[in-house]
């Protein structure tokens, strides 16, 4: 009997290389929301060019924790919040219950978003925007047959966003030099806004 031929090294190549695009354009795009450019818009007001180094500093942070966490994780070959547990009794259940209360918040913030897209788009009341769009979502999260089509939806969508997102960038002409000198030599150092972009992340 023959020995079974090997798996096709690219093609196993090519689809992990789709997943982590994929990941990495769906954190890309959920990162803009309404939260987001709420955060943006306030911060930039407030700290003008400053706002590049927190920026800056909260990317440098969130790079070098979500390291540290994965390689523990890794390690260890535990999940998070069993791997919590084995720090805290209890304290894994805790993170649970915080990070399931944050994702309702952030969810909450979705829907309202998409209500106040609605009525922008076509004066629809935002009370009967956001309960359209979650009974959309409801919809979209129990029927199994929307799931591939939502996915190639989304990332239609994603792309336009992205677009759109560059597009302003040029359109409203920031001060590029000034940002990238504050990005290393700040005048005040802004740690609220460092703070919440790693929450938010």
């Amino acid at each position: 009997m023959s020995a079974p031929a090997p798996p096709n090294q690219p093609s196993r190549r090519r689809a992990t290389a789709g997943v982590f695009l994929g990941a990495a354009f769906l954190m890309a795009t959920s990162a803009i929301g309404p939260g987001f450019l709420t955060q943006t818009a306030v911060f930039t007001e407030q700290f003008r060019a400053n706002f590049a180094f927190a920026i800056l500093a909260s990317v440098i942070l969130d790079i070098g924790a979500q390291l540290n966490v994965w390689r523990i994780i890794t390690v260890s070959g535990l999940r998070g919040q069993d791997l919590a547990n084995k720090v805290l009794p209890g304290l894994g259940y805790f993170v649970a219950l915080i990070v399931a209360l944050g994702g309702l918040a952030f969810n909450v913030g979705n829907v309202g978003g998409a209500a106040l897209g609605l009525n922008v788009l076509f004066g629809i009341d935002v009370r009967w925007g956001a309960i359209a769009s979650a009974l959309v979502a409801f919809y979209i999260f129990l029927s199994k047959e929307m799931g591939r089509a939502m996915d190639n939806f989304t990332k239609v969508l994603g792309v336009v966003m992205l677009v759109l997102t560059l597009y302003v960038a040029v359109v409203t002409k920031p001060p590029l030099g000034e940002a990238l000198l504050r990005a290393v030599a700040p005048t005040h150092v802004p740690f609220l806004p460092i703070l919440t972009l790693l929450g938010g992340r």
